[in-house]
């Protein structure tokens, strides 16, 4: 059996469900379908917060269905192949979905497989991470349990999620530990892939003060590559070619990333494997009935829940531009932000676009921590995450055209 539809939404994430809703406050009579095979929904900016116990994981979750715009199709399933040249998308079980447009919002994947050894000790021997919805009370548990000895929290290669949430780990431990006079019985290691703190200058001072703070050493061009889980040892390969071993207790690990296979293995990707879209328009650079928003395109931005908020009205005018046959003047300049929650009750919020340029909502300094960012990181952005942006409540919101710069 084929289905087909005006716009086919692959992903019912953040991005592909916004987009649904966008698309239907816009135009009511579009048939659209959401191509996605889980039932339950994830507040991912949210998993740091449960790994510190700030937060439950019952608070992420909801129902998919409860979140899809009333008039969409909901297809629950799994996307085997793109196949643009014949408009359609093949699911799992052999169906056809075609599609007049399609928007691919698949987000990323998480490739444990590419640490030897990671998948077999993950949520077990100290061994966890926050990028793994499910994993995130047990780094709150091994949190609390570790009264002295090694933690080591790792950052792999770019591009990953949240780019600031390896260090988010680490920080919110620290304090916890600090606050209950255990720190200085605990060695820290952050082990960085990258060259620096972060990739923005401006937000690096503030951030190396807090590793001071709180006593941890970061050791950059060190790459995570194995883990023994029950022996407690893990290997780094060291941008000098050579590779060490490090004996630990506590080990947050944040996986390396990369696209889905099923867009790595399409005629969508790039060379680096992600959907290619220009990355202002967000619309495909081969595919002109083809749109590509969150952490699965190509745009070199920060891959985060806000980039998607932005991101969404930009590809919704566009999407429907191409379909009226007029030029496509909505423009993403690069929006991502990244609320760097620096100690329990403080976060600096980073807000920058392409290039790392400083894009602060607020007339204060982005580098400076604040009560107030925690307020919003813990209580204002779910609510406005829940409420309008996967509502396609988009008022708020400023859209340039694509020419500016």
């Amino acid at each position: 059996m084929t289905q087909e539809y005006h716009v086919v939404i692959a992903g019912g994430g953040a991005a592909g469900i916004a987009m649904a809703a966008s698309l239907r406050h816009r135009d009511a009579g579009l048939r659209i379908a959401v191509i996605e095979p889980n039932e339950t929904h994830v507040y991912q900016p949210g998993q740091t917060l449960v790994g510190r116990g700030v937060m439950t994981l019952a608070q992420l979750k909801r129902p998919t269905r409860s979140l899809l715009p009333k008039g969409v199709d909901w297809i629950q399933a799994s996307i085997s192949a793109f196949e643009p040249d014949a408009r359609q998308v093949r699911l799992d079980d052999g169906r056809a979905v075609l599609y007049e447009q399609l928007v691919v919002a698949l987000g990323l994947k998480l490739n444990i497989d590419a640490i030897e050894g990671l998948g077999e000790t993950l949520g077990k021997n100290g061994v966890t991470s926050n990028y793994v919805t499910e994993l995130s009370g047990y780094t709150w548990e091994q949190v609390q349990l570790m009264n002295s000895g090694k933690a080591i929290f790792t950052q792999p290669p770019m591009p990953i999620k949240c780019a600031g949430a390896p260090q988010k780990a680490l920080y919110l431990s620290c304090d916890f530990w600090k606050k209950h006079a255990r720190l200085n019985n605990i060695d820290v290691e952050f082990h960085n892939a990258g060259p620096g703190m972060f990739g923005v200058a401006d937000f690096v001072p503030v951030l190396e003060s807090y590793i001071k703070r709180y006593g941890a050493r970061a050791q950059f061009g060190s790459n995570l590559v194995r883990v023994d889980g029950p022996k407690r040892k893990a290997w780094f390969a060291q941008s000098d070619g050579t590779e060490r071993e490090v004996s630990f207790d506590f080990l947050h690990v944040t996986p390396p990333q990369c696209a889905p296979d099923v867009v790595r293995d399409s005629p969508l990707a790039n060379e680096a494997g992600w959907l290619e879209v220009d990355p202002t328009t967000l619309q495909h650079v081969r595919y002109p009935n083809v749109f590509a928003l969150g952490d699965v395109a190509s745009t070199p931005n920060a891959k985060t829940a806000a980039a998607v908020r932005k991101q969404v009205p930009v590809a919704a005018l566009n999407l429907l531009a191409v379909r009226e046959g007029q030029a496509l003047e909505a423009g993403y300049d690069g929006y991502g932000a990244c609320p760097l929650t620096v100690e329990a009750g403080k976060v600096v919020l980073a807000e920058f676009g392409y290039g790392g340029k400083l894009q602060p909502s607020f007339p204060l300094n982005p580098s400076k921590p604040r009560g107030l960012y925690w307020w919003m990181k813990t209580t204002l952005f779910p609510w406005v995450y829940w409420n309008l942006m996967l509502k396609g409540r988009e008022w708020w919101l400023k859209t340039r055209a694509s020419g500016q710069s």
